[in-house]
């Protein structure tokens, strides 16, 4: 990690990663104002996750000491967690499994160099 970079890390989201997926790629790399605002009008629940771990990412960055209106999102992604495996009863004695999926995912937040 370098020396004016912040993350925050959301362990064991209640959700599949290829859905978190689908709403992190429309704010890597901007700024955490613009990131806010496309968060907040995107009517998924991923969105309502990611923006309170981006909070979570300021607060951290307050707490370092960091100008909050220089940030942007240097690094975000979401990876697979581990998986809950159920069974359902399927036609003619079969069973099939049911795949409950969690996620990882990982904000960082880097202040933009002063040139």
């Amino acid at each position: 990690m370098m020396g004016n970079e912040v993350r925050a890390i959301l362990r064991y989201a209640h959700i599949s990663p290829y859905k978190v997926r689908q709403v992190i790629n429309l704010i890597r790399g901007k700024d955490v104002a613009t990131a806010m605002a496309i968060l907040q009008n995107i009517n998924k629940k991923p969105a309502r996750i990611v923006e309170k771990l981006l909070k979570s990412a300021i607060a951290n960055a307050e707490y370092q000491d960091m100008d909050i209106d220089n940030l942007y999102i240097s690094k975000i992604h979401a990876e697979e967690g581990p998986m809950l495996k159920r069974y359902t009863p399927k036609a003619h004695g079969r069973a099939t499994m049911i795949r409950r999926r969690f996620s990882h995912i990982y904000v960082y937040l880097t202040e933009k160099s002063e040139e």
